[in-house]
């Protein structure tokens, strides 16, 4: 299992004074709404990285409530969200670009620095530096703290969802794609939570659905 350090948020807080990392969550689910979790970390915080804290596809459910707690003491952690009638009327790009500027509503910006995980600035021009690294959710502590703290809160929301449209089981699959979900559908048809757009490209041959 692969371990996230703070090499690079080590090196940047030498000519910054923040580094926020940030990454999405929710951007593949075919219900519910995507989050973007951001993680501020000052040079007060270089020292005190919890030492469970892994990207968020690496740690079980179980361990992950407890987890972003830690990460909630180490430094400032901040979730955004955009629902499903943003991301169906304006994209999914456009969704994650309101989501990341909710969560970074919470911060001074004044002599920070994005730590975004990708493999393009998918956020734009936010005023100030962007660091676009693949597979930073994993390598890079901060990062991988906006992750846990969005994977949280989101799976949080769809649990909640879940209780009012218990047939499509979002308590475990956070309305992603699964078997159980994907018969739910078949039988019952969409939410209002559902993003069709997606489930046309999906499930472009089951007339059932529309």
């Amino acid at each position: 299992m692969s371990y996230p350090s703070l090499d690079l948020e080590r090196e940047l807080l030498q000519s910054h004074r923040l580094v926020i990392g940030i990454d999405e969550v929710g951007r593949g689910a075919l219900a519910g709404p995507v989050a973007v979790g951001a993680f501020g970390l000052n040079a007060d915080g270089l020292h005190s990285m919890p030492t469970d804290l892994r990207d968020s596809k690496l740690v079980t459910e179980k361990k992950r409530g407890p987890l972003a707690l830690q990460v909630a003491s180490w430094g400032q952690p901040s979730v955004g969200f955009s629902d499903v009638e943003v991301i169906e009327s304006k994209g999914i790009n456009f969704a994650l670009q309101k989501a990341a500027l909710n969560a970074l509503e919470n911060f001074d910006l004044t002599g920070a620095i994005v730590l975004l995980d990708g493999s393009h600035n998918w956020l734009g021009d936010i005023g100030i530096e962007v660091r676009v690294m693949i597979k930073a959710d994993r390598d890079c502590g901060s990062v991988s703290g906006g992750a846990i703290s969005a994977k949280v809160e989101r799976d949080s929301l769809m649990a909640k969802l879940g209780q009012e449209f218990p047939a499509y089981g979002w308590e475990g699959n956070k309305g992603y794609s699964s078997p159980s979900h994907l018969a739910a559908l078949r039988k019952i048809g969409p939410s209002s939570h559902h993003r069709l757009s997606w489930l046309t490209k999906i499930l472009a041959d089951d007339n059932s659905l529309f």
